[in-house]
C-alpha cells in the first residue's frame, strides 16, 4: 500500500493546492506560530550574565543538558524564556497515561469519550504546572549557586525566573494546541520537530568544520552522512510497517434487509511505542554525568569510575542503554494499547479473528501478536538509536544527527504529510461534490 508520501506526491498540483483554501490558511498559520516559537528561544530571560554562562553551558553540553538543548532549538543554550521547552507536558502526559492505567477512577474517565478526555487533558496541564514550577525553581536555584551567573541574586530573581520559565511552559503548551485545532498536523510535535531542525545546519557545519581542521577525515563526514540517509530510510520503512490482523463480521439484518457479513483488518504497528523508549533511556543515563558535573565536591573512585563507564562510546553504555531501550518499549506499548479492550470492542460490535473465540481468547491472541511484533520494533529502536550513537560519540557531531532526532524528524514528518493528504483529499471531494450539484440543478431547470 502506498504511503501518505507517495499519495500526495502523486495526487499534488498546483491547481489541486490552490483550491484547498483551508489547507493554506492552517499551514501558513502553523508557519506563523512556530515562528513565534523560534523567535521565543532567543530571548534570554532577565538577570542572566549571559557571557558567564555560555562558558558554563560549554562544560555541560555533553549530559542531559545537551538534550534538553537539542529539543529546545537551542533555547537553554541560550537560557532563554522557552528554555524549559514543551518537556514538561510531555513528562505529564505520560504520567497521567500512566496512572490512567492503573488508577481506576481515571481509566472510566478515559472511557466516557470526549467529556473524559477533556478532564483528563485539564489534569495533564495542572501536572505540566506543578514540574515546569519545580524544575524552574531548581534551575533557578543552579543558576545563583554558579560563578557569577547571575547579575542580581535574591528571592526576586528566583520568583522572576520561575514565574517566566512557567509562564513560557503555559505558552508553548497553548501555542501547540492551537497549531492541533487550527493548523496542521500535532502541535507539541511541531514544536519539539522545529527545534531539532533548527539546529540541523549548525550540526552539519560543525562536521564539515571538524573535517576542514583535521579533527576527523573527509572519509568519516561522508560516512555519517551516508549513515544517517541510510537510518532515515530505515525509520520511514519501519515507521510504516503494520501487522494486520483479518477480521470479520457475520451477517446483520437490519429491518427487512439483509447485509453481507464484512471484513476489516486490526493493524498493530511494529514500533507501537514511537519515539519514547529513546527519550526515556537516554535521560536516565545522562542524568548521572550531568549530576556529576554540578557537584563541587569530590566524588568517591567508584561514583568517578561509574560515570566514566556510562560515558558516551563506552561499552557499558551501550549495554545499559539498548536494554532501557527495550524496557520503555514494552512498557509503553502495554500502557498504550489493552488488548482486552480491543477484544471486548470487536465482540461488542460483532467482530472476531477467523479460528479465535471472541473474549478473552482473541484478547490472548492479540497480545501474543503484539508481543511478538515489539521485540522485533524494540531490536529496530535500539539498532536506530545506538549506531548514530556511536557516530556521535567517535567523531564528536552533533546530538542532532543521533538516533533519537532522527526518530522525531521522521515520525512527526510522517504524520504531517499524512494529514496534508487527508485535507487535500477532503478539498477534492468538496470541489466534486460542488460540480454535481450544479450539474443537478442545471438539469433540473
Amino acid at each position: 500500500m502506498a504511503s501518505a508520501a507517495e499519495q500526495l506526491a502523486s495526487n499534488l498540483n498546483f491547481s489541486t493546492f490552490a483550491k484547498a483554501t483551508d489547507l493554506k490558511k492552517r499551514i501558513w498559520f502553523t508557519l506563523l506560530a512556530l515562528l513565534v516559537y523560534r523567535l521565543g528561544t532567543h530571548i534570554p530571560l532577565p538577570g542572566i550574565n549571559l557571557d558567564a554562562y555560555a562558558q558554563a553551558f560549554q562544560g555541560q553540553s555533553e549530559g542531559i543538558l545537551g538534550m534538553f538543548n537539542m529539543f529546545s532549538g537551542g533555547a537553554v543554550q541560550r537560557m532563554a524564556i522557552f528554555a524549559l521547552g514543551i518537556m514538561p507536558y510531555i513528562s505529564a502526559s505520560i504520567i497521567v497515561q500512566l496512572l490512567t492505567a492503573v488508577v481506576p477512577s481515571l481509566e472510566n474517565l478515559k472511557k466516557e469519550g470526549e467529556q473524559g478526555r477533556k478532564i483528563i487533558n485539564q489534569y495533564t496541564r495542572y501536572g505540566t504546572v506543578v514540574l515546569a514550577t519545580a524544575q524552574a525553581y531548581g534551575i533557578a536555584i543552579g543558576l545563583q549557586s554558579g560563578n557569577n551567573l547571575v547579575t542580581d541574586p535574591g528571592w526576586f530573581f528566583i520568583i522572576s525566573t520561575v514565574i517566566t520559565l512557567v509562564g513560557g511552559t503555559m505558552f508553548l503548551m497553548w501555542l501547540g494546541e492551537q497549531i492541533t485545532s487550527r493548523g496542521i498536523g500535532n502541535g507539541i510535535s511541531l514544536i519539539i520537530f522545529s527545534g531539532i531542525v533548527a539546529g540541523l545546519p549548525a550540526a552539519v557545519g560543525n562536521m564539515l568544520e571538524l573535517s576542514r581542521v583535521g579533527s576527523i577525515s573527509a572519509f568519516v563526514a561522508v560516512l555519517v552522512l551516508v549513515v544517517v540517509v541510510a537510518v532515515f530510510a530505515l525509520i520511514v520503512f519501519v515507521e510504516r510497517a503494520q501487522r494486520r490482523l483479518l477480521i470479520q463480521y457475520p451477517k446483520r439484518q437490519v429491518g427487512n434487509r439483509m447485509f453481507q457479513g464484512d471484513t476489516s483488518h486490526l493493524p498493530l504497528k511494529l514500533n507501537t511505542s514511537g519515539v519514547i523508549p529513546a527519550i526515556f533511556a537516554s535521560s536516565l543515563l545522562l542524568l548521572p554525568a550531568t549530576l556529576a558535573g554540578f557537584t563541587s565536591s569530590d566524588l568517591p573512585n567508584w561514583a568517578t569510575a561509574t560515570i566514566a563507564a556510562l560515558g558516551h562510546g563506552q561499552l557499558l553504555y551501550m549495554i545499559v542503554y539498548g536494554l532501557l531501550i527495550m524496557f520503555f518499549a514494552f512498557f509503553y506499548t502495554a500502557i498504550v494499547f489493552n488488548p482486552k479492550e480491543t477484544a471486548d470492542n470487536l465482540k461488542r460490535h460483532g467482530g472476531f479473528i477467523p479460528g479465535i473465540r471472541p473474549g478473552e481468547r482473541t484478547a490472548e491472541y492479540i497480545d501474543y501478536v503484539l508481543t511478538r511484533i515489539t521485540v522485533v520494533g524494540a531490536i529496530y529502536l535500539v539498532f536506530v538509536c545506538i549506531l548514530p550513537e556511536i557516530l556521535v560519540a567517535r567523531t564528536g557531531v552533533s546530538l542532532a544527527l543521533g538516533g533519537t532526532s532522527l526518530l522525531i524528524i521522521v515520525s512527526v514528518t510522517l504524520d504531517t504529510v499524512s494529514q496534508i493528504q487527508g485535507h487535500l483529499i477532503a478539498a477534492q471531494y468538496e470541489g466534486l461534490i460542488k460540480k454535481s450539484k450544479l450539474r443537478g440543478g442545471k438539469r433540473g431547470r
